[in-house]
């Protein structure tokens, strides 16, 4: 696979990165990947789409090399089909990486520019935001209260600590407790600070 340019958008499950990645995507042309979409997409038949459901279920992660696999064949499909060009386009990653094994298992092919955190303090936001979504979308992941503490232990322990691994003048904190459109404007004003472009 090429090299690679992108952004990150972290955050609890629930802290709003599909909403705020998909609107900064339609306003800046930026290309928003979501991890989550590429697992949910796949055939409940297939060896993976077998291995996502058991993990999911139980409220925990895909292991680091089934994700960086099927992440990058996913990538190298977008390229492959001229939906992707490496030379002038940057992804919004969103849900990789997950781990600090992931963080250094994609370091060589992916050149970070910026992270945005959409940070929400208060778990019980987050467990009212996925019961919630569950009702609307039908996400059998967010139905279950135990799961969704279970999958906010996993982000705590492994995810918050991939943060460690970037320098921090690359990371930019946002408050993911506001409105979605206040989120949206915050990490829309910080990724064009970012990429230097005039207000």
């Amino acid at each position: 696979m090429r090299n690679i340019s992108a952004f990150l958008i972290f955050g609890a499950p629930g802290s709003g990165k599909g909403t705020v990645g998909a609107k900064l995507a339609a306003t800046t042309g930026v290309k928003h990947l979501s991890t989550g979409d590429i697992f949910r997409g796949l055939s409940p038949a297939s060896e993976n789409g077998k291995l996502f459901a058991s993990y999911a279920g139980a409220g925990k992660l895909v292991p680091d090399e089934v994700t960086i696999q099927i992440f990058s064949r996913y990538i190298g499909g977008l390229i492959d089909t001229n939906k992707f060009d490496p030379a002038k386009d940057s992804f919004l990653l969103d849900g990789i990486p997950r781990t600090v094994a992931q963080a250094n298992l994609i370091k060589s092919v992916v050149e970070i520019k910026h992270i945005f955190v959409l940070d929400i303090p208060d778990y019980s936001v987050i467990v009212e935001r996925l019961l919630k979504r569950a009702k609307i979308e039908n996400r059998k992941d967010d139905a279950d209260e135990s799961v969704i503490r279970a999958r906010l232990k996993e982000y705590e322990d492994k995810t918050a600590a991939v943060l460690g691994a970037y320098d921090s003048s690359l990371i930019t904190k946002i408050n993911g407790s506001q409105s979605p459109d206040e989120v949206f404007r915050d990490t829309l004003s910080a990724y064009i600070t970012q990429r230097k472009l005039p207000l």
